[in-house]
């Protein structure tokens, strides 16, 4: 092949540039195979020889089976009689078939010839027909090559293509339970576009497919879950599906007798598989590579290829909500990307939002957007699938006010009109999905949305009619433009439970260079958050049922702590009302009944963030100083065989499981407090032994899992003591180590290693668990790794604990592990210790871990690293050679890990290609260490490795030339006469040769050996 000749390919489109693709190989190789077996026989012939030939083993099965598959993609007439005598030959089923096909669907469709894919769709077609196992696979990748917003003749054609398949063969699909309802999805989503005169009868036709679908086999088609109701509202006006939903509304059960409502159907979580469906494996690539590699500030020009691309035709703007719902549903980031540069999920969303043009395709957008959040379960839906809408209308405050405004209007509007019956449960949905959002700090606070009045009066009034339980009681306009600022507002959450929280607002990133109008109703005034430091302002907490279950005294102490405000009076009713317990009689029932009264009594106070943002005596005292550390108090200061102690850890037993929170509360006030104990800690143990488990370390990881969910700060201020205070159970422990570094910063990582460097934290144990840490690591993000090995660079960890992990090392896959080794080793001396492992790993071509610590050792220790491998190539552990074998088996085997002969050439010839400059080669101990191997080793070891040995052929020549210039010219006369001489004079000649040479030789000790070496330098 010329270089200006493209390559040829009879199923792909080639360019110049292109090379040929790997499959298309195989499948050319198999065509050859066949028409050669088949040349110039008779079709009887040829089928035995082609049984003949497939019975000698799979891979002559399979080469068959790909030659009978090329040529029914690239010789459309002879497809029949091709696909009938590949049936006839397979001895799988045809599940070879089967694969590759659905691999160039999934991976080349793009790139296939228009032959080859009609061809496709026609196997797919009689795979179909003859019920292949599997065919719906094949189906299944063309569906997906069905792209929505997409009016190009090619796509039109595959719909059709496409549907004719499934029409002509319904009792087949009918026989397919899983790929029956991504069919209804994907053709009740393309009906929507298909409203133009040129397809009426394509879309009649769809029409009358998923109608007879759904009246047919509902119950596999409510498998669709919450987001068929969406895609039936798309298509509502069409009069069969007007009748239809008729019937689903008013009379659900003649669509199936188990089916009960659109209820069901809400209730219903919709999988990730349907949202794949609707985008192709192109479009499905380039959207994950725009959300976890492409840097914010970097987005734009991605984006707008990605709008030439797929959004650029007025049809297209359907696309969208597709685009939505895969973002929300399927792209769930990792801890690593979302610390990261990477552009967020919201932004995307954002630029989605603000480039729609038609007011339709906007609001089945924000229906999309919003859809998950209608009727969310906090138990069972992910907080990943609202957590991007609410994030849209935050950051868009400032660049897209106008954004943030519609999207609060559609919250709004939405709870009482998307289903008017179901009014309740949709609102019960928003509502769980709002105190969801605060719960796990999506958002520390919804005030700056919901009591912004740069909004709309009139969306103002809705958000505080509609969304009163999380707004501010109080607020007072003042006449300023800025938005609200970083102070602390106040929440008032379901539950009537309050939380003071720092809502620090991050700068507010754009979606794009362009800015948006604003919005003409903006009203420019802004909302001052009022902040209180009592509870007066809030409705009582209704606890009557419970008091009724208390004594009268005991009753009355816990209405008057109800009802105190002042924190230190607080603080003297609980400590009464502690005093009262363990002096009555007081049994669990008692203890369950009063721990739900003062678990609701308390809960604002588990609200806040417990560690003070400035810590000193009067900070921390303060931080203490609440009913709930009365209890923890009076719990420390009781002794261990004191029975009211035991009435006490009872009562904290039943508020725990109220609770959680207050076993990390408990850490920390035995960290901060000034409680004399004969162990610190031992409270808490004592308080772990006494719950239901009894196991110390089940609840002290539990707490510390909540702690670090809840508030990251305190986690972190905790850390040291839990290692000082529980090291049988913290030291060495994969996943508190693992829990550490997922959530810390740089300024956090910064504090551990001080603490570790003062000599108050130690983190790791023994060499095993060590090594179960490292082990485990592996499987983390990229940031977590490179945390943890800054940890353990700050211990002292003998190196050799390492090393055994280096086998178990991919360079292309475990970077993070590999680059801390290197770098831990870089600091080190070579010693055989740390050399052994190096060259005992599999020298491959891209791996430059060992070849990199060899030319770096090389330059600042040569002596030290020439003689450490002339001692390991000169014990010949490993040569080929039979008879020295059988004599070293034995002294092989007593040392560990001993690197043989042949993977310690390879570490060198890379080298030596790698590193270029290989003067250390030419080392006096390296070139000994090499001439013994010469010497020793098989042909097979000398062809493989010619060049590296080569290199003593030249050194020894080189040698032989310097010691000749340095002998006097009298001796070197003798020498060469006698050299040339007969062998009757040949002792007299050796005897004077050895003479000069033993001057020679004297006269090169003169001359340092570090300038000798550095004369001679061999360029690969």
């Amino acid at each position: 092949m010329t270089e200006n000749t493209r390559p040829q390919s009879r199923l792909f489109h080639m360019t110049i540039v292109d090379v040929k693709e790997e499959l298309d190989e195989k499948l050319e190789k198999g065509y050859a195979i066949l028409c050669g077996i088949s040349k110039e026989l008779s079709e009887r012939d040829t089928n035995d020889a082609l049984q003949a030939y497939i019975c000698k083993g799979t891979s002559q099965h399979e080469e068959i089976q790909l030659g009978f598959l090329f040529a029914i993609l690239s010789e459309p007439k002879t497809a029949p009689k091709n696909y009938r005598d590949m049936s006839m030959l397979s001895q799988d089923g045809l599940s070879k078939v089967v694969g590759v096909a659905s691999q160039l669907i999934y991976e080349k469709w793009l790139k296939l010839n228009e032959t080859c894919r009609t061809q496709l769709t026609w196997l797919a077609k009689e795979l179909v027909h003859n019920s292949v196992a599997r065919a719906e696979s094949v189906c299944h990748q063309l569906i997906r090559q069905i792209s929505g917003g997409d009016l190009s003749p090619r796509n039109i054609w595959l719909t059709e293509t496409v549907l004719d398949i499934l029409t002509e063969n319904r009792p087949w699909l009918d026989k397919c339970p899983l790929f029956l309802p991504i069919t209804l999805y994907t053709y009740l989503r393309v009906i929507v576009d298909h409203g133009s005169p040129q397809l009426v009868n394509l879309r009649q036709r769809e029409v009358e497919f998923c109608v007879s679908l759904m009246r047919e086999k509902w119950l596999e088609c409510q498998q669709i879950g919450r987001d068929l109701v969406r895609l039936l509202q798309g298509v509502a006006r069409i009069p069969e599906f007007n009748t239809l939903w008729n019937d689903i509304l008013n009379n659900p059960s003649s669509m199936n007798p188990q089916f009960t409502g659109v209820k069901q159907l809400f209730q219903m979580k919709t999988s990730r598989s349907y949202f794949v469906s609707r985008l192709t494996p192109d479009m499905e690539t380039k959207l994950i590579f725009l959300t976890s590699s492409v840097r914010f500030g970097n987005h734009k020009r991605y984006q707008d290829w990605f709008q030439r691309q797929y959004l650029q035709t007025p049809e297209s703007q359907s696309l969208r909500c597709d685009l939505i719902r895969y973002i929300c549903a399927v792209i769930h980031p990792s801890n690593e990307v979302l610390c990261s540069e990477i552009i967020p999920r919201w932004a995307v969303i954002g630029w989605l939002l603000t480039t729609c043009t038609s007011n339709v395709a906007a609001s089945n957008a924000k229906l999309a957007l919003f859809y998950d959040w209608l009727f969310f379960d906090a138990e069972k839906d992910n907080i990943m699938n609202i957590e991007p809408c609410i994030l849209v209308m935050y950051h868009s405050m400032r660049p897209h006010p106008a954004i943030t405004a519609t999207l609060l209007d559609f919250m709004c509007r939405i709870m009482s009109n998307f289903h008017p019956p179901l009014t309740s449960l949709v609102r019960q949905g928003i509502f769980a999905s709002l105190q969801t959002i605060l719960e796990k700090r999506v958002l520390q606070s919804l005030s700056p949305l919901f009591d912004n009045q740069k909004l709309d009066r009139e969306l103002y009034t809705m958000l505080r009619e509609n969304f009163a339980e999380f707004c501010s009681t109080e607020c007072s306009i003042k006449d300023e433009t800025t938005l609200p600022s970083n102070k602390d507002v106040l929440m008032v959450e379901p539950g009537n439970h309050v939380a003071l929280e720092n809502n620090n607002v991050s700068d507010v990133a754009e979606f794009s260079d362009e800015d948006d109008a604003p919005l003409g109703k903006l009203v420019k005034k802004e909302t001052a958050v009022a902040t209180f430091k009592t509870l007066q302002n809030f409705r009582p907490i209704n606890i009557q049922s419970q008091l009724d279950q208390l004594d009268s005294e005991l009753r009355n102490y816990v209405v008057e702590l109800r009802d105190e405000t002042d924190k230190e009076t607080q603080c003297e009713i609980m400590d009464r009302l502690i005093q009262l317990i363990v002096r009555d009689e007081f049994d669990q029932e008692d203890a369950r009944t009063l721990a739900t009264c003062l678990c609701k009594i308390l809960a604002a106070y588990f609200e806040n963030s417990l560690l003070p943002q400035e810590l000193d005596d009067e900070t921390i005292e303060d931080s203490i100083g609440t009913p709930m550390f009365v209890i923890f108090r009076n719990v420390c200061q009781t002794p261990e065989e004191d029975q009211s102690r035991q009435t006490m850890m009872m009562l904290l037993e039943e508020m725990y499981k109220l609770q959680p929170s207050i076993g990390y509360h408990f850490l920390y006030f035995l960290k901060v407090s000034k409680v004399q104990n004969d162990e610190k800690m031992s409270s808490y143990k004592d308080f772990c032994k006494n719950m239901e488990q009894q196991n110390i370390e089940f609840y002290l990881m539990t707490d510390l899992r909540l702690c670090q969910e809840e508030d990251l700060r305190l986690f972190v201020f905790l850390v040291p003591d839990i290692y000082s205070q529980f090291p049988q159970i913290a030291v060495g422990n994969v996943d508190l180590i693992h829990l550490i570094v997922s959530c810390i910063d740089g300024n956090q990582l910064q504090d551990l290693i001080c603490e570790i460097l003062q000599g108050h934290l130690v983190m790791f144990g023994s060499k095993e668990s060590f090594l179960s840490v490292l082990n485990a690591s592996l499987q983390w993000e990229t940031i977590e790794q490179y945390f943890l090995w800054q940890l353990i660079s700050v211990h002292t960890i003998p190196v050799e604990h390492i090393m055994p992990i280096l086998p178990k090392l991919d360079f292309a896959v475990h970077a993070e592990a590999l680059s801390s080794i290197m770098i831990l080793l870089k600091q080190d001396c070579p010693s055989a210790e740390l050399l052994r492992p190096l060259l005992c790993r599999e020298c491959k071509k891209n791996d430059f871990f060992t070849v990199s610590l060899l030319k770096y050792w090389a330059q600042e220790y040569e002596d030290r690293l020439a003689d450490l491998l002339h001692t390991q190539l000169t014990k010949s552990n490993g040569t080929p050679n039979k008879k020295r074998h059988r004599n070293q088996s034995i002294a092989t085997s007593k040392i560990k890990d001993q690197p043989t002969t042949e993977q310690i050439l390879a570490h060198l010839d890379h080298m030596r290609l790698t590193c270029r400059n290989i003067s250390f080669l030419t080392n006096e101990m390296i070139q000994q260490g090499l001439q013994f191997v010469q010497t020793s080793c098989s042909e097979a070891l000398k062809a493989k490795y010619g060049d590296l040995l080569a290199l003593v052929e030249d050194f020894e020549e080189m040698k032989s030339t310097r010691v000749l210039r340095q002998v006097p010219s009298r001796r070197a006369n003798q020498a060469a006469t006698k050299s040339a001489s007969s062998s009757k004079t040949s002792k007299k000649t050796n005897a004077e040769d050895t003479e000069s040479s033993s001057e020679c030789s004297d006269d090169e000790d003169q001359v340092p050996k570090s300038k000798k070496m550095k004369r001679f330098t061999v360029d690969d």
